[in-house]
Order: C-alpha cells, then sequence, then structure tokens
C-alpha cells in the first residue's frame, strides 16, 4: 500500500473520529460513506459495503472508548442509561452484525440509508427544552429505552455503525435528555454497542485488518479531541452540525441507491 493510500484512509478516520468524540456518535454516519466513495474516486480500489461495514464497526470501537475517556469527570454521564440501553443496544448489534453476512451489498446500504433517513427526520422535529433541567433530576422511560435500543443495535450492527447517530436523535426527542448528557452517555452506549458489532463483524470475516488498524490510530488521536472541542460548544450549535451531517448522508446515500 503506497503513501497516498494510507494518508487517505487516516485522514477518513481522522474526520469521523473527531466528529464522534464532538456530538456522541460512533463516526461511522461519516466514514461508512466515505469509506466506500472517496477511495475509488481517488483512484483505489474500492471496498465492497462487507468490507466498509466491518471496518467501522473496528473504528467506532476505539472511536467511542476514547471519547468517553475524556467525558469520565465531567459529570454528565447517566449511569442508569447507560446500563438499560447499552445491555440492550449490544445484543441487538451482536444479532446484527451476526446477521449481516447473508444480506447484499446493496442491501447493507439500504440499510444504512433507512437508519440515516429516520435520524435525520428525528433531528428536526421540535424539542423539549430540557438543558437546563439539573442532572440529578433527569429521569427517562426505561422499557421505551431498552425497546428502542434493541432495534437501533440490530440495523447499526447491520451496517457497523454502533448506532450513535441514531441514539443522539431518539435520546433527545424521545427520551427528553439534555443535550450534553445525550452526547456521553450516548458515546458510552455507542461503545457498548460497537462491542457486538465488532465481535459479529470479526467472527463473519468482514474486517479488513490493515484500513482497520490506520482507523484505530486516527481515533485514538481525534476522538478526544473532538470530545475536549465539543464540550466547549453551543448546545443548539452540535445538534445542527448533526442534523446536517445526517442529512446529507441519507440523501447521498439514497440517490445511489435510487
Amino acid at each position: 500500500m503506497d503513501i497516498a493510500w494510507i494518508l487517505t484512509i487516516l485522514l477518513i478516520g481522522f474526520l469521523g473520529s473527531f466528529v464522534s468524540g464532538m456530538l456522541g456518535i460512533g463516526g461511522a454516519i461519516i466514514n461508512f460513506p466515505m469509506l466506500l466513495y472517496i477511495p475509488p474516486l481517488l483512484g483505489f480500489a474500492a471496498f465492497s459495503a462487507h468490507e466498509v461495514s466491518g471496518i467501522s464497526a473496528i473504528q467506532v470501537l476505539f472511536a467511542a472508548l476514547s471519547g468517553v475517556w475524556v467525558y469520565r469527570k465531567g459529570g454528565y454521564l447517566n449511569k442508569s442509561l447507560i446500563i438499560y440501553m447499552g445491555s440492550a443496544i449490544l445484543a441487538g448489534s451482536f444479532v446484527g452484525s451476526f446477521g449481516s453476512k447473508f444480506l447484499s451489498e446493496s442491501g447493507i446500504n439500504m440499510v444504512y440509508g433507512i437508519l440515516a433517513l429516520i435520524a435525520s427526520v428525528m433531528m428536526f422535529i421540535p424539542k423539549k427544552q430540557v438543558d437546563d433541567k439539573p442532572m440529578q433530576a433527569v429521569t427517562f422511560n426505561k422499557p421505551l429505552a431498552v425497546l428502542l435500543a434493541f432495534v437501533v443495535g440490530i440495523g447499526s450492527g447491520i451496517v457497523g455503525a454502533a448506532g450513535g447517530f441514531l441514539l443522539v436523535p431518539i435520546m433527545l426527542v424521545v427520551l427528553g435528555i439534555p443535550t450534553r448528557m445525550t452526547i456521553a452517555s450516548s458515546l458510552a452506549i455507542t461503545f457498548i454497542s460497537s462491542v457486538g458489532g465488532t465481535i459479529g463483524k470479526l467472527m463473519t470475516g468482514q474486517v479488513e485488518y490493515y484500513p482497520a488498524l490506520i482507523l484505530i490510530v486516527a481515533s485514538l488521536i481525534a476522538a478526544p479531541l473532538g470530545a475536549r472541542i465539543g464540550g466547549k460548544l453551543n448546545t443548539k450549535f452540535l445538534q445542527i452540525i448533526l442534523a446536517v451531517l445526517i442529512l446529507a448522508t441519507a440523501i447521498k446515500i439514497w440517490m445511489d441507491i435510487l
């Protein structure tokens, strides 16, 4: 592999992981389309959708862990939310990632397109103003949280995305969790989800180890940096950035599918 290819994969991983730490998502919402489209655009061999989903699963695992490490002392990690949603999404992501072996390339891309479309719609739904609520006063519907996390886990396990980009709008819109708590807790849940997703991808031989290793290096550098910057930005601004990224990705995926 030449230096240009390595730098391309490194930059893709850096951008995805930076956004991961800043917005509380795993980064696959960015990495999946970039890994799919940018290498062939620059004249390199294209990754298949199965390979992209496997590589993304590995990247998300390390990006989420790096981001959580930065947020661990900020008081924004909701342990109850993480336990309930984390256990459910872990089970779902393992089922989805193992089952993805039996889907076609277009099937994986379609699942990704559906998830991105749902997430983009949810990000534009008006949200209750709960950011001023004291952290210790935050409550949520536990059965609903478990059900939604399991469903998200199945879909995200298929595409190797860990579900952070869907968890964030669900936690903001449906469960009414404050933005900074959502970002921090979502990263922790995303890490748990990515464990199940990564195991499923490894067991079914969908991981290309060399590009995955490059993305791991990028994740360990960029995710903590993104988390520190995200902690200083206005929460409304963070929501707008995430909404635009998800919508743009959904449009691109569906243009290719249709």
